[in-house]
């Protein structure tokens, strides 16, 4: 209902090397990616249109030539999916090769991330809400320096509404309130309080005195990219998100994209990539352990909270509850959720 239809993150697009083909599960279905020598992106169903065995068995396997073979009956297909060639076989003049290219899925590549699509009539992914906050940092030529993967024992809906508020911050994540003090006082950001007015004029520093990013310090560990803007210097953290699949973390030195992957009702991976300018990675003495260890310590804080929502749902007497103020975007996300159950 929801992951079929909407954009699933595949990946980093220079993560993956030219000429190569990855296995994807989105929605329950086995997915290929296909990269060519040009770094153009293209995605199968993993299914011959023979008699339906899998194209690709591992992970990841590198093409020897601009084609993939079914490896039961050698059928052979170019990366645009279209039937090139099926050895040994009669052709029979009803057979139309035209007809017979494999089940295409919509793909789009958007600052360096890769994303697939099942459905029919992908959404519009160029409305992305907050895609210009990213503008000012090179995403597409970031890379990836440090990778979390975590599996945490709750639905993936419950991540998505703990991500949605922040009046658990003060006691599930005491380390971040310290860091950006108006987390410590349950809000998202200044203009949550409830005594505020449009006229009170909103902080332009949002960390702590002293910090400049999200680390264990406070401090840097690379130069800030060169095209912040002073406000996106002071701001700390700016976020963008993209419903089911990812949000992303812009900072000063860094960016981290945090993806998830439903693995069942009440399984769900976690996975965050932390991603560094080239340069930065190649410094001598480069250490991104204090950025990683921040942001991996609010991370298991959250999962360990999803987990306990979990836990408690499974009681008998609970049926609803009652949304606060402040949770005006878990009730968005709840509307989201609603509209794809209408459609």
């Amino acid at each position: 209902m929801i992951w079929a239809r909407n954009w699933v993150y595949a990946g980093r697009a220079n993560d993956m090397a030219a000429m190569s083909m990855r296995r994807l599960s989105v929605a329950g279905e086995n997915l290929i990616l296909v990269k060519d020598a040009e770094g153009a992106f293209t995605c199968f169903h993993n299914t011959c249109r023979h008699r339906g065995a899998e194209l690709c068995a591992a992970p990841e396997r590198r093409l020897k030539s601009k084609l993939i073979a079914c490896p039961y009956h050698g059928w052979t297909y170019d990366l645009k999916g279209r039937l090139v060639r099926m050895p040994f076989v009669s052709i029979t003049p009803d057979f139309k090769k035209e007809e017979q290219g494999l089940f295409q899925v919509a793909v789009k590549e958007w600052n360096g991330f890769a994303f697939v699509c099942l459905a029919d009539d992908p959404p519009d992914f160029d409305s992305v809400p907050g895609a210009g906050r990213l503008d000012n940092w090179p995403m597409r030529d970031l890379v990836t320096g440090h990778v979390m993967v975590k599996e945490i024992a709750c639905n993936w809906k419950i991540f998505w509404e703990n991500y949605n508020e922040c009046l658990h911050c003060p006691g599930i994540h005491p380390e971040l309130s310290a860091m950006v003090p108006v987390y410590g006082k349950g809000y998202m950001a200044a203009n949550e309080a409830p005594d505020w007015t449009p006229d009170t004029p909103l902080p332009t520093h949002q960390l702590k005195d002293g910090a400049s990013t999200w680390s264990m310090t406070g401090e840097l560990c690379a130069p800030p990219f060169p095209r912040l803007t002073p406000e996106q210097l002071a701001a700390g953290s700016h976020f963008v998100t993209l419903l089911p699949t990812m949000y992303i973390v812009a900072h000063a030195d860094f960016v981290r994209a945090v993806s998830l992957t439903p693995l069942g009702p009440e399984r769900t991976e976690l996975r965050a990539e932390f991603l560094f300018a080239p340069d930065a990675l190649a410094a001598p003495g480069f250490d991104p352990k204090p950025v990683v260890d921040f942001a991996t310590l609010v991370m298991v804080q959250d999962g360990a909270a999803c987990e306990m929502n979990q836990r408690g749902l499974h009681s008998s007497r609970y049926r609803h509850g009652t949304l606060m103020p402040q949770e005006f975007e878990v009730h968005r996300f709840h509307e989201w959720i609603r509209r794809h159950d209408q459609n």
